[in-house]
């Protein structure tokens, strides 16, 4: 039950698509044994924000900034790709770490059958709860990755437990699934430019976690933050392994439309008006008006923060250090906000917070570039994660 399948072919160019909430991207990059993938063009488009959040037309209008970046790709005329990828944020999927466990009487041998029948009932009871949460949703869903954790045979974990005996197994997978009515109108978009059958998608939150854990890998324990246009993701790591995952409906646009209302302007108004603000080059009269309106989204992002990391910490430590994804406009905005003194008053942190910015300078050294190839974060990770995942595979 492999993500993605084995490179057979050197010199293999790949397309890969990043969906979020806020923008969509797409980059073509050749795949490169050392693991550093050569990325030769990228692009972004923004989705259109609107008034309020309809999630039809939010659909709507993601698939369109997804058709404005297949096109562009493809009229680029820069090689034909051998493979498409996906790679969805919130809401377009849903990720869930799960434990899966069986205990017998008498010892059993751990094999591959066992453990894909295992997986394969858990994956349908999460579909089946999900569908149960979600009882107007108009299409099924779909299983888009998985990924084994931890294996602990007898209490004890191991790396290797093919054909060993054990009375007592747990499993620990990771697993994303998406509505089908969403990937289909994906995948239809992208063959209208590309003519592939398989087009295999992953999570962000998996492949962000495995870049990041793979760049900080003396690091052990962190918290992953991406803030996107109307969603934030929480993954929380312990012992570099993927612990958890959480997310809550508050993102950068929620800021934008709050300050629109009150202010009585326009979205793109407000834009420039918070823009200036943080710039503190804001008029007088707008800055005054403007700071005590977001100084409340501050706390009602914050409280919503706090509150996800309760759920997702089970008592258990908080980790001080935070990787936070988010555009670059409003890093320090949010920054700010986490390394407020309040908040760790609050939470079993470790330490106080340490927020670092994953902006393409982090990235430095991990992909390489065509002449006047913008460095985007998202697809720079996106792009090492596909490159390593397929060449060690």
């Amino acid at each position: 039950m492999k993500v993605f399948p084995k490179v057979k072919e050197k010199d293999e160019l790949i397309v890969v698509f990043d969906i979020g909430s806020s923008s969509v991207g797409g980059a073509l990059f050749r795949v490169e044994e050392s693991g550093t993938p050569k990325i030769i063009i990228t692009v972004r488009e923004p989705i259109a924000l609107g008034k309020s959040f309809d999630v039809d037309r939010f659909l709507s209008l993601t698939i369109k900034s997804l058709e404005v970046v297949a096109e562009k790709i493809y009229k680029a005329g820069l090689g034909a790709p051998s493979r498409i990828f996906c790679v969805l944020s919130s809401p377009w999927h849903v990720s869930q770490t799960r434990i899966i466990r069986l205990e017998k009487n008498v010892p059993f041998i751990f094999s591959s059958k066992l453990a894909d029948d295992l997986i394969k009932k858990e994956i349908t009871l999460f579909e089946e709860e999900y569908l149960a949460k979600y009882p107007n949703t108009e299409s099924k869903v779909r299983s888009i990755e998985f990924k084994n954790i931890k294996i602990m045979l007898n209490g004890y974990e191991t790396r290797s437990p093919l054909d060993q005996k054990a009375k007592e197994l747990e499993m620990t997978i990771f697993i994303s699934i998406s509505p089908e009515q969403v990937l289909s109108k994906i995948e239809e978009t992208i063959r209208e430019h590309f003519q592939f059958k398989d087009i295999k998608f992953s999570s962000f939150a998996m492949s962000s976690f495995m870049v990041v854990r793979d760049m900080y890998i003396n690091q052990g324990d962190f918290l992953l933050a991406e803030i996107g246009g109307e969603v934030t993701d929480i993954s929380m790591i312990k012992k570099n392994a993927l612990h958890g995952s959480i997310s809550f409906p508050l993102g950068r646009n929620f800021i934008i439309r709050r300050v629109a209302s009150t202010l009585h302007s326009s979205l793109d108004e407000a834009k420039s008006f918070i823009s200036l603000f943080e710039d503190r080059h804001a008029e007088e009269s707008v800055a005054k008006k403007l700071g005590s309106v977001i100084d409340k989204l501050k706390v009602e992002w914050l409280q919503k923060f706090q509150e996800s990391l309760a759920n997702l910490s089970n008592d258990i430590s908080i980790p001080s250090t935070i990787y936070m994804i988010v555009d670059k406009d409003l890093a320090d905005f949010f920054c700010t906000i986490i390394k407020n003194e309040q908040f760790n008053q609050y939470t079993f942190t470790e330490s106080k917070f340490k927020v670092i910015f994953l902006g393409a300078e982090v990235f430095h050294g991990m992909a390489l570039f065509d002449e006047n190839t913008i460095r985007d974060p998202g697809l720079i990770i996106d792009s090492v994660f596909i490159n390593r995942f397929l060449v060690k595979t």
